[in-house]
């Protein structure tokens, strides 16, 4: 099995290559970025300099993988939204565009740029609408849709993405602050999502994060920043609301990461000119003092809550409740619900394991199986590692049963490795569980329309990843 699914990803990624010449120019704009040969699973990229060189660099070093990132993401919209690709990219043009401030313009330009000296045929269009991948599906459609009279079809939803925690003072095992994150997504995106992104940029803080070709954000939101910020996140289940005068999320998101140098500044970054598009409670700590904080940002309710002795956990479950009520339509009261069983396990988890919570602890955390609601160990929508895949009940509305989606890769840090502006990463499923993607489709034939882009998503080792 193993065998047959390397020749698979040989085949696919061969075809991305033919569209790139064999000997790429020796642009001086590449001179300080450079790939490495995947380890794990994973692809690690430096990035330096100015905003167009490191948009540039981006581009012309992730081509293949760029260009098979956009075309998975472009049908995923295009099946779930019932809109094509074209629709898209004129809402990154029209509604999107005029709120991107300059620098990151030059960095998606840079993009476009970068790719097509490859001989990839994207357009900063391309590029900006696959940046927004997350915020219009569902909050940019919904909008969009309401606005115009159109009813939205059912798979126009909230998805879950996504498990975490940080903790901080009496919770761990040095006093410090730790923090982990594992990224739920549909598994043919999620085994895409396996870049460690080293940016170095002209202006504001080195970045150390994980991410998807073509973003400029880390997209599921792991990110280390040179000041000694650490942020993560997980999206808020059942919020619906957009404001297409507001700043792009993945905007805010990116510039947080590139300039915070304290939770205040992360803060507020994150609520200037917020537009409500892919809304999240973050997690977000400063090493250089210890404090934690949780950030539940919605379009009309927004609260933050800091510990310098606790820990804040998420589970895509919304807490406030006047956003709950005015904002999503959660059903807190439902323990079966797939974020509310995951936030009763967190709970958990944190209790016992007080005073002892470390980095390996937290690698033990993301392959966790236990069911809160059944009360015993299955691997489910209700596990903090998630396998969608496998369950009969699925995660509605955003997945059927036996959806194709779950956890899909894995990272975990502490205040000692993000000094050092490093921390370790799991692709696939933590517990080492795999996913054989023609078995699943051949036995659930109803997910046929991902043919074209699922792969096999094989569980990997835990790997160290540093700037370097």
């Amino acid at each position: 099995m193993r065998a047959a699914s390397g020749i698979t990803l040989l085949v696919v990624v061969g075809a991305a290559f033919a569209l790139v010449p064999r000997e790429p120019s020796a642009d001086p704009r590449l001179k300080n970025a450079f790939r490495s040969p995947q380890e794990n699973g994973w692809t690690f990229v430096h990035l330096e300099g100015e905003p167009s060189e490191v948009g540039f660099q981006h581009g012309a070093l992730l081509a293949p993988e760029i260009l098979d990132g956009q075309r998975t993401i472009a049908a995923e919209l295009t099946h779930d939204t019932k809109k094509p690709w074209q629709f898209f990219r004129d809402a990154a043009k029209d509604t999107l565009w005029p709120h991107i401030e300059d620098e990151y313009r030059k960095e998606l330009e840079g993009i476009a740029e970068g790719v097509r000296s490859r001989g990839v045929k994207l357009d900063v269009w391309d590029i900006v609408a696959t940046n927004a991948w997350l915020e219009f599906n569902p909050y940019y459609v919904q909008w969009y849709n309401k606005k115009h009279g159109v009813t939205s079809p059912a798979t126009v939803v909230t998805q879950e993405h996504c498990s975490a925690f940080i903790a901080t003072g009496s919770y761990t095992k040095d006093g410090r602050i730790v923090m982990a994150h594992n990224a739920w997504t549909g598994y043919g995106d999620g085994q895409r999502w396996a870049i460690v992104f080293d940016i170095k940029p002209a202006k504001g803080q080195r970045i150390v994060m994980d991410g998807y070709p073509g973003l400029i954000h880390s997209a599921d939101d792991f990110a280390i920043n040179s000041a000694g910020i650490m942020i993560t996140e997980t999206t808020i289940s059942g919020f619906s609301g957009f404001n297409p005068d507001g700043i792009p999320e993945f905007v805010r998101a990116r510039k947080a990461a590139q300039y915070s140098q304290s939770i205040d500044d992360f803060a507020r970054i994150m609520q200037t000119g917020n537009n409500g598009g892919y809304a999240n409670t973050w997690l977000a700590g400063d090493r250089k003092t210890g404090e934690i904080a949780s950030l539940e940002l919605g379009l009309k309710n927004v609260t933050l809550k800091r510990t310098k002795d606790g820990y804040f956990a998420g589970s895509n479950f919304p807490a406030n409740e006047k956003l709950v009520s005015e904002e999503t339509d959660f059903k807190t009261s439902d323990m079966g619900l797939s974020a509310n069983a995951r936030h009763a396990r967190w709970d958990q988890l944190m209790t016992e394991h007080k005073g002892r919570i470390d980095v390996a602890a937290g690698e033990r955390f993301m392959a966790d199986h236990y069911d809160t609601f059944d009360k015993k160990d299955q691997p489910g929508e209700r596990s903090l590692c998630g396998h969608i895949d496998l369950s009969p009940r699925g995660s509605e509305p955003w997945q059927p049963p036996f959806g194709v989606a779950g956890a899909v890769q894995n990272k975990v840090t502490d205040s000692t490795m993000a000094e050092q502006l490093s921390f370790r990463g799991a692709a696939g499923h933590a517990c080492g569980l795999h996913f054989k993607a023609a078995e699943h489709l051949a036995k659930y034939p109803q997910f046929a329309w991902q043919k074209d882009f699922l792969r096999d998503l094989n569980s990997q080792p835990w790997t160290t990843f540093r700037a370097r």
